[in-house]
């Protein structure tokens, strides 16, 4: 695949403080469906507005096609935008909304209207032509804006959040439509979202960020399967992320237990995060367990139970279709391919014990205990 964008050694921050962005390397492809993952303030809304043109680097150079473009104007950049709000202009119908840039550009009127046409068609809103816009519901809206950004072919196309704003339904349904399309035009799109969910099932490349830097860039697949910090782990999906051993390769020790596990490459004797997703873990007979613990809680999810256990008092979550009753002590059994192996990192001991699912009910129960104790 063709490279199209090459992000290099990129530093922003403003007014001098902190890094927004710390060091970015990251390359693109021609026709790649990549998307900019992750938590509010990790800088990957500044790292697209960059690409668009709309900030600076501080330091490190943004290359197109293999030209320095750091300086060249967003209206200058074979590059368009979708915002989370989507800017249309009221006053025009649909068909003016969607022809604005070709007109700009000074096109043959035929040529326009074949255009739009052809871009209206593509997103489902044929026959919309000389709808109000105002009249539109927010995922029509939504259409004719990326209709607009795509009539005239840019290289690539910035997608802020655009789906932010929408209903759940219509949310899902957009997913598979922008994936629709993008496969239809062969134009780079680069998504920007925090939702794991919508990252994983649209793209072809996933780039997780995190305090301005990248830790990982990898098939949705890949990301899920092979986290390679603790961040990663807890942010793509749940995860049970226990302290362990690697006594050798395939063989790893943790909650007082020995595993196989599909791993190699580590130094003997090595301390280790390791991975077990929920949906990997198998209720068994008490008898046949590797493990064993006591279930505190128990939720119904329509297609799964999700069960915390306590074993040795780290709370392990369980995702099943088997019905256990809370109290009830369980055996649980693992299988190696669901024992994945991370090397240790800043982000161990922060993740992956399900006494609660928010930092903030921890800290809200150590204040408790202090006033308890005072």
């Amino acid at each position: 695949m063709k490279k199209i964008i090459e992000l290099k050694n990129i530093t922003k921050s403003f007014d001098g403080e902190t890094p927004v962005l710390d060091n970015i390397n990251l390359d693109i492809y021609d026709n790649e469906f990549l998307t900019l993952l992750g938590p509010s303030g990790c800088g990957k809304t500044t790292l697209l507005r960059l690409i668009g043109g709309f900030e600076t680097p501080d330091s490190g150079d943004i290359i197109f096609l293999g030209d320095r473009i750091n300086d060249v104007p967003p209206y200058k950049r074979n590059v368009n935008t979708v915002f989370q709000k989507y800017a249309l202009f009221p006053h025009l119908n649909v068909f003016d909304n969607v022809a604005f840039p070709l007109r700009e550009k000074k096109l043959p009127k035929e040529e326009i209207e074949e255009k739009v046409l052809e871009m209206l068609s593509l997103v489902a809103l044929k026959g919309f032509e000389k709808r109000s816009v105002t009249r539109l519901s927010g995922g029509q809206q939504q259409r004719v804006a990326i209709a607009r950004a795509l009539v005239a072919h840019p290289k690539v196309l910035l997608l802020d959040e655009p789906l932010g704003a929408l209903d759940l339904k219509l949310r899902k349904d957009m997913q598979v439509e922008l994936k629709k399309i993008q496969k239809q035009t062969g134009i780079t799109f680069i998504f920007v979202t925090h939702d794991q969910e919508e990252a994983l099932s649209m793209s072809d490349t996933v780039v997780v960020m995190s305090e301005g830097k990248i830790h990982q860039v990898g098939t949705s697949v890949d990301i899920y399967n092979e986290p390679v910090n603790a961040f990663v782990a807890d942010f793509i999906g749940e995860s049970n992320i226990l302290d362990g051993v690697m006594l050798e390769d395939y063989k790893v020790r943790f909650s007082g237990q020995t595993f196989q596990c599909l791993d190699k490459e580590f130094m003997k004797n090595e301390p280790v995060d390791v991975v077990v997703r929920p949906e990997d873990v198998d209720i068994v007979p008490v008898e046949q367990g590797q493990l064993t613990g006591v279930v505190t809680s128990v939720t119904f999810l329509g297609v799964h139970y999700e069960i915390i256990v306590d074993v040795n008092g780290f709370k392990w979550m369980i995702q099943t279709t088997d019905f256990v009753d809370v109290d009830e002590r369980i055996g649980i059994e693992l299988e190696p391919d669901a024992i994945h192996i991370m090397k240790k990192s800043e982000y161990s001991n922060l993740y992956g014990d399900y006494s609660s699912f928010s930092n903030e009910l921890d800290e809200l129960s150590e204040v408790e205990e202090e006033d308890e104790d005072e």
